[in-house]
């Protein structure tokens, strides 16, 4: 089973950008939709960002629709999240995830339907 290794979390300010990456282990992540979901302190975790497993086709939550973009490298085993105009309320754990759906179908996955998850990496943003 493919195992998920999240890196570049930290502190920002608000206004600030980071990309984190999720390096993949143990298997390849072409056959799988990739996910970030994030977890605040005292709050459920919740759907950040998708990609479906070819790259053609993204989701995004609202709330950072236009801020964040994920990409993939089947080629590298990497997933990225780009965040840019950071705000407090981004502050949280981001979790890696990997998802399989048959073929090209995709439905936003929530957090009980993940199929790996990451370790998790901190992201702080200070006003």
């Amino acid at each position: 089973q493919v195992q998920l290794v999240e890196s570049g979390g930290g502190s920002v300010q608000a206004g600030g950008s980071l990309r984190l990456s999720c390096a993949a282990a143990g298997g390849a992540i072409s056959r799988y939709a990739m996910t970030w979901f994030r977890q605040a302190p005292g709050k459920e975790r919740e759907f950040v960002a998708a990609i479906n497993w070819s790259g053609g086709s993204t989701d995004y939550a609202d709330s950072v629709k236009g801020r964040f973009t994920i990409s993939r490298d089947n080629a590298k085993n990497v997933v990225y999240l780009q965040m840019t105009s950071l705000k407090p309320e981004d502050t949280a754990v981001y979790y890696c995830a990997a998802k399989y759906y048959v073929g090209n179908y995709y439905a936003r996955p929530g957090r009980f339907e993940i199929d790996t998850w990451g370790q998790g990496t901190q992201v702080t943003v200070s006003s």
